[in-house]
């Protein structure tokens, strides 16, 4: 035990641990900064205007001789103490057993509260301190050893360390020598591989280029073939035109002549029967509009044209939607507008078997799907307007095959016709609908 932990002897012969006396000394000093002038002790008022740890430090044996010989002062640092450890207080005052408590707090406390055989508590506590302090020195010294043990494994461990490190750095040399070994062979590899890429290149070249000789030589044998077979084909020309001219018989040559007028006229007639062409109602010039006008002649003007153009063979009908239905039934509701629309064309599109698409205005799909019968197309322009989804359906289609447009929209009907479609007003499919 060090001379600073020597229990201090109080003026009554009670000797408190050290850290008890500390302890008693800084509650003490506490106080002061709490204490009204008129309450503080005489000697102690001119430590009290210094703060908390100058007072502990500077004033420690005033206040401890004034602890000893003040009653009055110890018993206001009681009652601090009681404030702040009411339990032990409590206990040390009934005479209780305070094992349990640290005995440094014990001693303090009984030092201050004073009850009935206090100085018997003092040096009970005093004593536990001091085992305490033994057993600690004890730990201190087995604490100790430990940490030499745990300072020479760790030297163990660093020179352990030290040849692992050796040793991977010589397995990383030994690596790297193997992997630069390595390396010098895809080298190796690496060219030989891109020398028969070039061969191999040079090769197909050389093919490519033997093949295109043989077409070229192919080609200028095919065109000398066709130069001769025309002339071939002239010299034979050449010696009929000699044979028809060295003909004496003009009698011969005019009954030829008539025969192949006789043929060529009643073939013309068989034509026209079998075709059962009736006399036109337009002239070729009929058929020329200014610039800003629709082209009329591929229009279907009545229910009866427009029946004979859905009736010829992989025709696609492609129907303004709601052109067609504000144009016959604008009363009624859109919903209904579509429902009925859809389900005429889906009994046209049985009747006449041809492709049926109907297109609507809409900027979303509607929330109800209308019902959609077999063989008709129902589209939504979404992102765009119904004429541009017209323009692209007709654009989509291949040249040749037949396209009808229902619509009274005059650009639309402009559009389609340059494309080739023909084109039907609203009110004549309404007509032919029924």
């Amino acid at each position: 035990m060090s001379a600073a932990e020597v229990p201090e002897q109080d003026a009554g012969g009670v000797a408190l641990p050290e850290p008890a006396r500390q302890q008693v000394i800084q509650l003490a000093a506490d106080l002061l900064g709490r204490l009204k002038p008129a309450e503080i002790p005489a000697p102690l008022r001119a430590i009290a205007k210094f703060t908390p740890a100058a007072r502990r430090q500077r004033g420690s044996v005033l206040i401890a001789a004034t602890l000893d010989t003040d009653d009055a002062f110890r018993e206001r640092v009681a009652e601090a103490v009681a404030e702040t450890l009411p339990t032990l207080v409590a206990a040390i005052s009934a005479g209780d057993r305070t094992a349990a408590s640290e005995p440094v707090d014990v001693a303090a406390v009984a030092y201050l509260v004073r009850p009935d055989g206090w100085q018997a508590v003092v040096a009970e506590a005093g004593a536990r301190w001091a085992a305490g302090r033994s057993h600690e020195e004890e730990f201190g010294q087995e604490r100790a050893r430990l940490l030499a043990e745990i300072a020479e494994l760790r030297a163990r461990a660093k020179a352990d360390a030290a040849r692992t490190k050796e040793a991977v750095a010589a397995a990383g040399a030994e690596a790297a020598a193997e992997l630069a070994e390595l390396k010098r062979a895809l080298r190796i590899r690496t060219g030989d591989m891109r020398a028969a890429e070039r061969a191999r290149d040079a090769a197909q070249a050389a093919l490519a280029d033997a093949e295109a000789r043989a077409e070229k030589a192919e080609a200028a044998r095919e065109a000398d073939s066709r130069r001769f077979r025309a002339r071939i084909t002239e010299l034979e020309r050449a010696g009929e035109s000699v044979r028809r001219d060295a003909r004496s018989d003009r009698d011969v040559d005019d009954a030829r002549l008539w025969l192949l007028l006789e043929t060529l006229k009643e073939a013309t007639a068989g034509v026209r029967r079998e075709l059962s062409l009736p006399p036109p109602s337009v002239r070729p010039a009929d058929s020329v509009m200014p610039a800003n006008e629709p082209e009329t002649g591929r229009t279907a003007r009545d229910a009866a044209a427009l029946d004979r153009l859905l009736a010829l063979p992989q025709v696609h009908l492609i129907v303004d939607g709601y052109n067609v239905t504000k144009t016959g039934y604008d009363e009624l509701p859109l919903a209904e507008q579509r429902e009925r629309l859809i389900g005429a064309l889906a009994a046209l599109a049985a009747r006449c078997g041809a492709e049926v698409t109907v297109a609507f205005d809409g900027k979303t799909r509607p929330t109800v799907q209308p019902r959609v019968p077999r063989g008709v197309r129902v589209q939504f322009s979404v992102g765009e307007i119904a004429d541009d989804l017209i323009r692209r359906l007709v654009a989509a289609e291949p040249r040749g095959r037949p396209v009808v447009v229902v619509t009274s929209d005059r650009e639309i009907v402009a559009d389609v016709h340059r494309a080739g479609a023909w084109t039907a007003p609203s009110a004549v499919l309404l007509a032919l609908l029924g």
